[in-house]
């Protein structure tokens, strides 16, 4: 039995990565100043997986993002890898690459474009680069299927052909790693764990025949099931890496078609992407099933890269101790990954039984009129009272707008003399009375600029907002905040996702303060402005206690709550935003139905206002077509 862990966050404790490559940024570290801080940041990174796990990958590191690497690395953008300068006007200058969101998670990565005419060379062998500085771990690569299904630029059937061009590049990638002594290699293909195209298939096979004769082949895929899994069960790989969390349809895989005995299955069964801790006993069990069913060597690891998770919940003094008992970031699914190898190779022990053993209750956790709320709703509070044709001329008539209405999605840049005023007001610095008088001035400067400018219907800007979650999740029950819980968004970007642990409610109005003020400062209309329920979810840890459809709805009605005050307010439009709408959508198809049925319920709940009352939405960041 091993122990095998990937994506380990880069960002570090302490944001040092955030910091260093800023200060690149800035001019106040030098390139060799960078370079020394991202290999400290890397050997902790490999220091955190010594001490807990078996075998790990080694390459993850990067400046930015890791398909920018990939794509200087195949020759598409074939600039000097040593040249910060060149490499950041990718990621960040005037006309850097695009950036779209990987998956269905809220990371980013940029965007290559290719066509059917793009030649691949071995421009920079990253790989084996950081292969010969830290040779006790497995190469890091992300395949090229999932490089490929994740650019620009091809048609679906142009992909086979592409494939073909470029699996060469990767085999004298995988040639010069078993050259240099690397036992396997780690190729992360999670593109695999999409609908794959039966036309696709054939090209995948060929492609992963030669990179198995090259160099031993650990392939990876997670956030669902590997549908084409036994489609690659004869080729001549070391083993996949299978998510059973978020992938559960491999488990049936498993059991209908078992699992070639001489290759590796490493199980992910700690998840990755969310921050409860792991059952560590039915974890164990699992894995004995799969044992008993493939007669394979079975690894244990986790489903998902942990670069989803903070970096460690030793440091969040201010939780509620029932939930910071309850919860693993990085550093403790790694730890996990130890107390479950031991349960099944020595058995019981102490460390084990004590990891799920909790001291204090959850009782306050639950709001039973909340769950009553959502027990009661009807088919009614799903839709609006009149149909649009109905809506549509009170509104006309309520809002005076001309034929083609202008207005703005609504947040305004968040200027460095807002964060710094608003620091000052959390430390202590200013009294909330003046904070709110610089927040007023903002929105009354902001209502006379678009007035100026000729807008119809005028925003406040979102001074006081800090994040469109964070902000509203601050403010309603059921939901905590960690101190020093960062993850990467993309580039150098840090939010802190929320942790919905509870049932949600709202105890007091959200945002009627400064968008009455916003609004009795001009006769134009004002929009209120809401984050919608798929969002704060998308961007969240959830409970999984009960349905997500059931989180959802509970959002709901507290939005909704604050929709019906901002009506008796006299706020004619409310906006509430869904960039995640799209992003949350499961992987397949086939699962599209359940999400997007409970995600439009949602936001339909949230949006139930009278007929005189305008909602609009903001959706982005997604390909809406696909």
């Amino acid at each position: 039995m091993q122990t095998y862990a990937y994506g380990y966050p880069r960002l570090g404790e302490h944001r040092e990565f955030k910091r260093a490559v800023e200060g690149y940024w800035q001019r106040k570290l030098g390139k060799a100043e960078l370079q020394q801080s991202i290999h400290q940041l890397e050997q902790q990174r490999l220091a955190a997986y010594k001490r807990f796990v078996d075998s790990h990958p080694v390459g993850e590191m990067t400046l930015y993002d890791h398909l920018l690497d990939l794509a200087i690395a195949l020759g598409v953008y074939p600039i000097d890898p040593e040249d910060y300068d060149a490499y950041f006007e990718l990621a960040r200058g005037a006309e850097a690459l695009p950036m779209t969101k990987w998956f269905n998670t809220n990371y980013h990565y940029l965007v290559s474009h290719l066509s059917e005419q793009t030649e691949f060379r071995l421009h920079w062998n990253k790989p084996l680069e950081a292969y010969r500085q830290e040779p006790s771990g497995y190469p890091y690569l992300v395949g090229p299927y999932t490089f490929l299904r994740l650019s620009r630029g091809l048609e679906p059937e142009q992909l086979p052909r592409l494939l073909e061009k470029l699996t060469p590049v990767y085999v004298q990638i995988l040639h010069s790693l078993r050259e240099a002594g690397a036992a396997a290699v780690h190729v992360d293909e999670p593109a695999l764990a999409m609908d794959v195209p039966e036309s696709d298939v054939q090209a995948i096979r060929s492609a992963y025949q030669a990179l198995a004769q090259a160099a031993p082949v650990l392939l990876f895929t997670y956030y669902d099931s590997m549908d084409v899994l036994p489609a690659l069960y004869d080729l001549p790989l070391f083993g996949f890496g299978l998510d059973l969390i978020h992938g559960k349809r491999n488990l049936e895989t498993l059991a209908q078609h078992g699992f070639p005995r001489e290759k590796v299955l490493v199980a992910g069964v700690v998840d990755g992407r969310n921050v409860w801790k792991t059952d560590l006993h039915a974890a164990a069990e699992r894995v004995r099933r799969l044992q008993e069913q493939t007669g394979a060597t079975v690894w244990v690891a986790n489903a998902a890269p942990l670069m989803h998770l903070p970096v460690t919940v030793e440091r969040e003094e201010q939780l509620d101790p029932a939930l910071r008992e309850r919860i693993a970031f990085a550093r403790e699914r790694l730890q996990e990954l130890h107390l479950l190898k031991t349960l099944l190779t020595e058995g019981e022990t102490d460390a084990a039984r004590a990891w799920n053993r909790y001291a204090h209750d959850t009782t306050h956790w639950f709001l039973p009129a909340v769950q009553q709320r959502v027990a009661a709703l009807t088919p009614s509070d799903f839709e609006r009272e009149l149909p649009y044709s109905e809506r549509y001329p009170l509104q006309r008539e309520r809002l005076q707008l001309p034929l083609f209405p202008t207005t703005t999605i609504g947040s305004f840049p968040q200027t460095a003399e807002v964060r710094q005023m608003r620091q000052a007001y959390r430390t202590g610095k200013i009294s909330a009375q003046e904070y709110e008088q610089y927040i007023q001035r903002q929105i009354r400067e902001l209502v006379q600029l678009q007035e100026e400018i000729g807008l119809d219907v005028l925003v406040h800007g979102e001074f006081e907002r800090t994040d469109m979650v964070e902000f509203f999740a601050e403010k309603m029950e059921g939901i905590a905040f960690t101190q020093h819980g960062w993850l990467l968004s993309y580039g150098t970007r840090v939010y802190r996702p929320p942790i919905i642990y509870g049932d949600v409610a709202r105890s007091q109005p959200m945002t009627l303060r400064e968008i009455t003020y916003a609004q009795s400062q001009t006769q134009k209309p004002v929009k209120g402005m809401l984050t919608g329920p798929v969002t704060i979810i998308a961007w969240s840890y959830v409970r999984e206690d009960i349905p997500i459809e059931q989180v959802a709805y509970q959002i709901a009605l507290a939005l909704n709550d604050e929709v019906r005050d901002l009506e008796r307010a006299g706020i004619p439009i409310v906006q509430i935003d869904e960039p995640a709408y799209r992003e949350r959508a499961p992987l397949k198809r086939a699962d599209w139905d359940a999400y997007f049925h409970w995600a439009a319920q949602a936001f339909k709940l949230a949006a139930h206002a009278s007929p005189q009352t305008q909602v609009h939405t903001h959706m982005c960041y997604s390909d809406f077509g696909a």
